[in-house]
This record gives C-alpha cells, structure tokens and sequence, in this order.
C-alpha cells in the first residue's frame, strides 16, 4: 500500500489559481487526486488546469466568490456533479489588507471576515455534510504564523487566522467520529504573486531571511508536501493539528552571543 497515493481521490482547492493554492493543487494531481480548482480570477485558473494536464494530471476549473454564500454551495455541488465525491478539502482563499488598526474601515473588515473565515466555514458545512454517511474525509484549512503568534498592521488577518485554528480543532473533536481529519498548515513566509512586492523591498527580504533558520523564504511548492501527507491515508491518525510550515520560525531565533573570552 502506497500511504501517499491520492488516486480516486477527488479534491476540492479554492484560491488554486496561483501561489499557495496553486502548489497545493499540483501537489495534490502529482499524487493521483482529481482536484477541482475554484477562484474568482478565471484566467489563472485555467493557466492552473493546463500545467496540471500537461503533466499527466486530472484538474478542472470552477469560479468562486467566497463572499457570496450560494456561490460556495453551488461550488461544492458543482464539484459533486461533476466528479460524484469529494474527499479532500483545501480552504486556501484568503485576503489581507495591510493597514493599522485606526485606519481599518467597515468595509475591509467584512471584506476579510467573509473570505478568510465565513466563506471557509460554510463551504466546509456543505461538503462535510458529503463526507459524513461516506465516513472519510480530510479537511485542510490554511492558517498563517499569525494563527500563533502576533504581527503588526494586519489585525484583521490575524483575527481571521486564530479562528480558523480554532475552527480546525472544533472540527477535529466533532467529526473525528465520522473518520473525518481536520488539520491546518500554517505557512511562513511565501512568496507568491500577492507578496513578492513585499519581499522585493530589500530591508524586508533581508530581516526575513536573517529571523529563519533554514536562510531562505518558501515557494509556494514547499507547501505540498504537507498537503499531500494530511490528504492522504498517511495521516488518518492525525487530526486536530496546526502543522506550521515556516522553515523554523516558529521554534525560535538565533541570538547573537559574545565570542568566548
């Protein structure tokens, strides 16, 4: 038995039209999932569907907008019409807007609120309602370093991200009896089209590969891995964790001691 084989799986990956997502869900195709990528950007979607056929995989391409509620259900649905099961669930949209905590309007905060957490939890309601009288089923939500710890400016993100560390774990307690796994990868810093601006300013590329000890930021593919072990029979014995994918930054930081005397 191959502990990480995907085939005659079905996987549903939203935000998989680029960075993390897209990893993920090339990931998940390289080992013999059908995935179904859903985003709101059409054409990134498609460039995602092609590289994934090209190399030998089975994807397909479905418009979502996390922030319109039938357009969640219809994306779960659509995925079950067209592929007859889901067995793993990837909730890897999200947004951020970076700005201070006086400057956050009404309108950012429900903006975030609604695709990083309610568009999550609904989309999860509609497909863990399939994976219960099938009795498997594997959840991957996508967390931050914020789900642990704090960072500046991004209040509302990290809001966001604690509670779908939270939701992970309640979701591990209530579906485990149904043999459903609910873990959360928690990424370090990527770079993806959404931050490569950021980790282009040098001061910044500089302090965040000086505060890591493996030296370097992660590509999107450095995700997969993980996501190919919490979809697959390796991990039916682990639920309920937050699995921090952040090339150490999370264990610590070096300090700089004198030289001996």
């Amino acid at each position: 038995m191959n502990l990480f084989s995907l085939k005659g799986r079905v996987a549903l990956v939203t935000g998989g039209n680029r960075g993390i997502g897209r990893g993920i869900a090339e990931g998940l195709a390289g080992h013999g999932a059908k995935v179904a990528c859903a985003a709101r950007t059409r054409p990134q979607l498609d460039e995602t569907v092609a590289a994934i056929r090209a190399a030998g995989g089975e994807a397909w391409a479905l418009e979502v907008d996390l922030q319109d509620l039938e357009s969640v259900k219809k994306t779960a649905q659509a995925t079950l019409d067209r592929y007859g099961q889901i067995d793993i669930l990837v909730n890897n949209a999200g947004i951020n807007i970076r700005e201070p905590l006086e400057e956050v309007t009404e309108e950012h905060y429900d903006r975030i609120m609604n695709v990083n957490l309610k568009g999550l939890y609904f989309l999860t309601q509609a497909v863990v309602r399939h994976m219960i009288p099938r009795r498997q089923g594997k959840i991957i939500n996508i967390g931050s370093l914020t789900t642990g710890v704090g960072l500046p400016k991004i209040s509302v993100y990290a809001s966001t991200k604690g509670a779908v560390g939270q939701f992970t774990k309640a979701l591990a307690v209530e579906f485990g009896p149904h043999n459903i796994q609910a873990n959360a990868i928690c990424p370090g810093f990527v770079v993806t089209p959404l931050t490569e601006k950021l980790w282009a300013n040098p001061t910044m590329r500089t302090w965040g590969e000086g505060r890591l000890p493996l030296g370097r930021l992660a590509q999107p593919a450095d995700m997969a891995g993980t996501a190919v072990f919490l979809a697959s029979p390796a991990s039916d014995y682990v639920t309920g964790q937050l699995i921090y994918v952040d090339g150490g930054y999370m264990a610590g930081e070096s300090w700089p001691l004198p030289p001996k005397p």
